[in-house]
């Protein structure tokens, strides 16, 4: 935890991540004990396998060696038949590990058989010796002590480090005592001789430091399978819990857009991201793609709610949603039955079409008996409420377009002549009847039908004549399944507005069956964990990956254990040392001992051989204290949170740690010192061979030791190669190189440059060379700790690749995540998404009051439904929508939808303001979260007056699109294709007051508002003149408060209101507002809005056409 402490900050947070106490704790917190100790029974069981083969090696060369350097080889037979008795007695006892079901029933096993084996190795290695003592007088030394200890550490399944310990510890014993039993010949000449040169002391000192690297490699190997575990734990976790929010997210974008329109919007937005990431703004309006899509051979229905006028005037605006939403909720249900797709509804418009997303040749009957079905859901539901409602349907069959157009709030619609046919159908319809045309009848079965000829208004309907459309009516399916219907009708009922409060949720078992499937998983997954670099199917070709499948971390590692790629290998590298004060405490440790053998193994002053040792010494002293310096800060002060000012020297001493931690050259360098300078060996080779003649002459004992002892040499040099494998983040082929070499550095001391001091040693068998065997010790030791590193090597890089893999996978989860809120960023508003994603059940009503809301519907005159319109049309759509972007101050303009060419808005749509919503959404929300990404958006009082502004911001937003579309308007009159497809004419029409927002229906989550000011909008633009923006009274009053002539239309007939007051704003030939005398003035009184356009089919010559233009709304005022 950080603290800030003065100059300094004390940051152990990560240190302490890699501590063993804490990862323990962390397994047992995450209650992942059982699974490690699984997995760790796999880890020692490889482990186990590695020790077969590498006794197994060490017992052939050992016995080859003695079969061949030896001639008197009678002598010998007894030593190899004991060693390879052993080793099959020791591979067949530890072999019964590999048996699961006995394991798991008796695992004591494990750790008698360890005992076993170690035991077993000891009683061969010293019956060798003490036999030939007494048969045949030769003082052995013994060969397996070191090897036994490396064993019991690193090698056999001992699940528990106190167990490993005490075993070490008593085979350790077990030799000190044969040394005094045979070698000092009794406890009291050992105690007496015990601290003097070349005493017995010595051999303890080596025996402790065999222990201490023991327990040192258990410790560090524990930490970093620990340490890897928990990040394979939350690997899994996260690759769940993304994939889970992914799919989430995902079903919720597929039930709005289709997969192959949302598909190449998630590709372009992704794109557009990394290129935003690189630094890379290249997009501009030039790469607007149009996501429309041709449909051949579909059915098109489209619904009306009869008297839907005569309900807004008669209940109340919740009473209104609520009725729709349960209407709506039961279509969706039935249309998700008959594979209908729907579209969009639009007040009391429902419209969907059947063989969209995959062709189907029943669409037409699935479409007509969706239609008498919706007829069914609709009388029910007029009983249940008392209502007089009724349904009009249409159904034509043929092509349309479909996709989305646009840049914002993007919602997939359709287009074409067969739509507008279907549209039309349905307003000559008969309520209570699906009203088909003829192209529809031929695709229908007509034996399933009550079928009439359509009514007379259809045939007197101008377009259908046009065409030469007959229409048919029909009235019921005489094959309905009564029963079907019947247990249909029970899902549909969990929308009835009795159950609106109770909306259904998973419950306890449902809850428990997922924690379940995830905890297997977790468990499949780590059954699949690898344990070792060592793949017997790999080594034979067994193993193929197909190239879309993901390769296995372990399969991208090399023989030398380094990644292939190798920017991987250098992160790897670059990584941060936490492990560095356990190998730098050893390395103290191992290093002290070393110079006290060397001290007391002979007797030879020279200044040297006490001044380098002694500073040696205390710079591995002061390395400790800069590594734990931290530690023992953090337990003093950082665990109880107690406030502490460091003076200069702690800041120093963490600057120092930390630079060493994260410099790996620095590492290295200290870690090289360390194995250069703590072997020395002081020989005067003349004067011993001298003395040892005289010995052998003369028959006396020298009594000062003139040259180093070689088997205390040899433990020395074996203690060096294990120090050299210690330090965790050194490269391994670094390690092994040094290792190397200090192996054929001794090798060459041995046979060449000491050869006489190492031949005349204490020997391991009978007529044995004990340059030999002083060179296999070594070599067996080299080996142990290149096979154990390799291990630790392979269980860190693996660990390494998992957390790559996360960031990865994290970074691609996150990256389509990211372009699918987006997308739906740009669908619904973003507090809805939340919403919808995390805090509704299926079905729910979800809906928000609101005072004061504008509302504008803007209608392009004269437009054809055609391809080269709809690309036009996009275009100037995507304008409009560009502009939005210019209104996320004070209040923001919410784009509603698009009908056909008709353009909606609103504004005053910000939850901060609403009334009241459906949940307790508003509550939890901090009144500016919404608008803290630009920061500059005011809150006002919840009042009338300051609520009036969002007509002034309306009125405004539609004058900016007068202007965008007469700049859009300049540029196609310059483009011979595109000058006679429109006009560049709107009408616009602006109400305000009450409204309601929120979602209704059960499948596709759509926001739409509803209320007296929206159906007045309507019919202000559908009542309104071309190139004017007609309001109502109310909405006339507000402007010129704040200065807007509005000038008194008339008396204008309304449907549901019949005559009423309308206004047009006062709009000058330049596109500016008509002033008046302000008695309001908005909060800002000045915006600055780009408006530009740059078409796909832009003439290169027309560069004046295209321009950037600023204005201000109230230039004059």
């Amino acid at each position: 935890m950080p603290k800030s402490l003065g100059n300094c900050q004390l940051n152990y947070s990560k240190e302490r991540m890699w501590e063993p106490g804490y990862l323990k704790a962390k397994c047992a917190e995450l209650r992942l004990e059982s699974e490690f100790r699984l997995y760790r029974i796999r880890l020692w069981k490889s482990y186990l396998l590695t020790f077969f083969m590498l006794h197994i090696f060490v017992t052939s060369v050992h016995c080859t060696l003695l079969l061949t350097t030896i001639e008197s080889r009678s002598i010998i037979y007894f030593d190899v038949a004991l060693t390879i008795g052993c080793a099959l007695v020791l591979i067949l006892v530890l072999s019964v590990n590999f048996c699961d079901e006995f394991i798991a029933k008796h695992t004591w096993y494990m750790y008698a058989s360890s005992i076993f084996a170690s035991l077993t190795l000891v009683f061969a290695d010293l019956t060798e010796s003490i036999y030939h003592t007494y048969a045949h007088s030769w003082i052995l030394g013994t060969f397996y002590d070191t090897y036994i200890i490396y064993m019991i550490y690193m090698f056999l399944p001992i699940h528990f480090i106190s167990g490993a310990v005490l075993l070490a510890l008593v085979v350790s014993g077990i030799y000190i005592l044969y040394f005094v039993i045979f070698i000092a010949h009794g406890f009291a000449e050992f105690a007496s001789a015990l601290f003097s040169v070349g005493g017995m002391s010595v051999d303890m000192v080596h025996y402790l430091c065999l222990n201490l690297v023991g327990i040192f490699y258990r410790v560090m190997n524990d930490t970093v399978v620990r340490s890897s575990f928990l990040d394979r734990h939350q690997y899994i976790k996260e690759k769940i819990w993304l994939r889970n929010a992914r799919l989430q997210e995902k079903k919720l974008l597929d039930s709005i857009l289709p997969p192959q329109i949302s598909l190449p919007l998630q590709k372009d937005i992704q794109g557009r991201i990394i290129m935003a990431k690189q630094g890379i703004h290249s997009w501009t309006a030039m790469e607007r793609r149009m996501a429309i899509q041709i449909h051949p051979d579909v059915s098109i229905l489209y619904a009306d709610v009869v008297n839907y006028t005569h309900l807004t005037t008669t209940l109340t605006v919740e009473m209104l949603v609520k009725v729709l939403h349960d209407l709506y909720g039961r279509f969706d249900l039935a249309a998700y039955r008959y594979k209908v797709q729907r579209i969009k509804f639009l007040g009391d418009c429902y419209y969907c079409v059947a063989g969209l997303s995959d062709p189907d040749p029943d669409h037409a009957n699935n479409c007509v008996i969706l239609g008498l079905s919706m007829i069914n859901h609709i009388m029910e539901v007029r009983d249940i409420h008392g209502l007089d409602i009724n349904m009009r349907i249409g159904v034509h069959s043929g092509n349309l377009f479909a996709g989305v157009i646009g840049e914002a709030k993007l919602q997939f619609d359709i287009w074409g002549l067969d739509v507008t046919i279907a549209n039309v159908l349905e307003s000559t319809g008969v309520p209570g009847c699906v009203h088909i045309s003829s192209a529809t009848l031929n695709n229908l079965n007509v034996n399933r039908f009550d079928i009439e000829d359509g009514p007379e208004k259809a045939r007197d309907h101008p377009l259908l004549k046009k065409y030469r459309i007959r229409s048919y009516i029909i009235r019921e399916d005489l094959q309905m399944d009564d029963e079907d219907s019947d247990e249909f009708l029970d899902d549909l009922h969990t929308l009835s507005l009795c159950d609106m409060g109770a909306p259904p949720r998973l419950s306890d078992s449902a809850n428990q069956s997922l924690r379940a499937l995830f905890h297997e998983e977790l468990r499949e997954e780590f059954r699949k964990m690898p344990v070792s670099a060592f793949s017997p199917k790999r080594l034979l070709g067994i193993c193929r990956f197909n190239i879309a499948q993901e390769v296995p971390a372990h399969q991208k590692l090399n023989i030398c254990l380094t990644f292939t790629d190798p920017i991987l290998e250098r992160a790897y590298l670059k990584q941060t040392d936490y492990m560095y004060k356990y190998s730098i405490i050893l390395g103290a440790c191992v290093g002290c001992s070393l110079v006290y053998i060397e001290l007391m193994d002979t007797q030879m002053i020279c200044p040297s051989c006490f001044v380098l040792p002694a500073a040696v010494a205390i710079i591995q002293c002061i390395l400790a204290l800069i590594a734990w310096y931290k530690k023992y800060c953090w337990t003093r002060y950082g665990r109880k949170n107690v406030p502490h000012h460091y003076n200069g020297f702690s800041c120093i001493i963490f600057r120092i740690h930390d630079k060493i931690l994260n410099s790996l050259p620095i590492r290295i360098c200290i870690y090289l010192f360390l194995m250069i300078s703590s072997f020395f060996m002081s020989c005067q080779r003349e004067d011993f061979e001298m003395a040892y003649i005289e010995e052998r002459l003369f028959h006396y004992e020298q009594e000062a030791k003139i040259c180093f002892h070689p088997w205390v040499t040899t433990n020395m040099l074996s203690l060096m190669i294990c120090l050299t494998f210690t330090f965790a983040h050194i490269p391994i082929m670094v390690k092994t190189a040094v290792a190397l070499l200090e192996t054929l550095a001794y090798l060459l001391l041995i046979f060449f440059q000491f050869d006489f001091v190492f031949h005349h040693s204490v020997t391991t068998n009978p007529y044995f060379k004990s340059e030999y065997a002083h060179a296999l010790l070594i070599c067996i030791t080299f080996l142990i700790m290149l096979v154990k590193e390799r291990q630790i090597e392979f269980t860190n890089k693996v660990n390494f690749n998992w957390r790559v893999d996360l960031r990865k996978e994290e970074n691609a989860a996150n990256l389509t995540n990211h372009s699918i809120i987006i997308i739906l960023n740009n669908i619904l508003p973003s507090h809805i998404v939340d919403v919808y994603l995390n805090s509704l059940a299926k079905h729910e009503l979800y809906f928000e009051n609101y005072r004061m809301v504008s509302v504008m519907f803007a209608m392009l005159i004269n437009f054809e439904m055609d391809l080269r319109s709809l690309r036009v049309l996009n275009e100037i759509i995507a304008e409009f929508d560009t502009l939005l972007l210019f209104y996320k101050e004070y209040y923001t303009v919410e784009k509603i939808k698009i009908v056909g060419c008709t353009y909606m808005a609103a504004c005053g749509l910000d939850l901060n303001f609403a009334g009241s919503t459906s949940t307790n959404r508003k509550e939890s929300i901090p009144p500016t979260e919404c608008n803290e990404e630009h920061g500059r958006r005011l809150l006002f009082q919840q009042n009338n007056e300051d609520l009036d502004e969002v007509v002034f911001v309306m009125t405004s937003y539609a004058l900016d699109m007068m202007r965008t579309l007469a700049k859009s308007n300049e540029t196609y009159q310059s483009i011979a294709g595109d000058r006679n497809i429109t006009d560049g004419t709107i009408a616009i029409g602006i109400s305000s007051g009450e409204v309601m927002a929120g979602i209704v229906g059960a499948s596709q989550p759509h926001y739409d508002i509803w209320g007296n000011p929206v159906n007045m909008a309507s019919r202000m633009e559908s009542t309104g003149l071309p190139g004017h923006i007609q309001v109502t009274e109310e909405t006339s009053n507000i402007l010129q408060q704040f200065g807007i002539t509005c000038s008194y239309r008339g008396m204008t007939f309304v449907k549901g209101r019949g005559k009423i007051p309308t206004y047009l704003v006062g709009i000058d030939e330049n596109l500016n507002f008509i002033p008046q005398k302000a008695t309001r003035f908005p909060s800002h009184q000045e915006r600055s809005t780009v408006i530009s356009l740059q078409s796909t089919y832009t003439h290169p010559d027309m560069t004046n056409s295209i321009a950037s233009t600023s204005r201000h709304t109230l230039q004059s005022i």
